[in-house]
């Protein structure tokens, strides 16, 4: 009987552990998921009101703003600070960026009068 093979077999689990805790880590540290049109657009209805820009943007606008920003380039924690209800940009590059997106959306955007 082999009784070597044990120690071995054991070894060989303890060294995958440190592997599992640091593929889990640097998950948990990833960039956040990318929010949905619905979040951003909720969280874009709190930073219009607290703006006192709500007369702005009538109708479903918001919503079809969200849509485009999510359908853009504008990176997850941009966006994951906008569905926050945070009017901040990770840099100015960004908030160019997504004054752009906005700005070439609004005016498919905008209910008909």
């Amino acid at each position: 009987m082999n009784t070597d093979r044990s120690p071995r077999i054991a070894t060989r689990l303890l060294a995958v552990l440190p592997i599992a805790a640091v593929a889990f880590s640097l998950a948990a540290c990833s960039a956040p998921e990318r929010p949905s049109a619905k979040e951003v657009a909720a969280g874009y209805h709190k930073i219009v009101e607290e703006a006192g820009q709500t007369a702005m943007y009538p109708g479903d606008m918001i919503e079809c703003l969200a849509e485009a920003m999510v359908k853009s380039e504008i990176s997850e924690q941009d966006l994951a600070n906008i569905a926050d209800g945070k009017d901040l940009q990770t840099s100015k590059d960004s908030q160019k960026l997504l004054v752009k997106v906005v700005s070439e959306a609004a005016p498919s955007c905008k209910p008909a009068q």
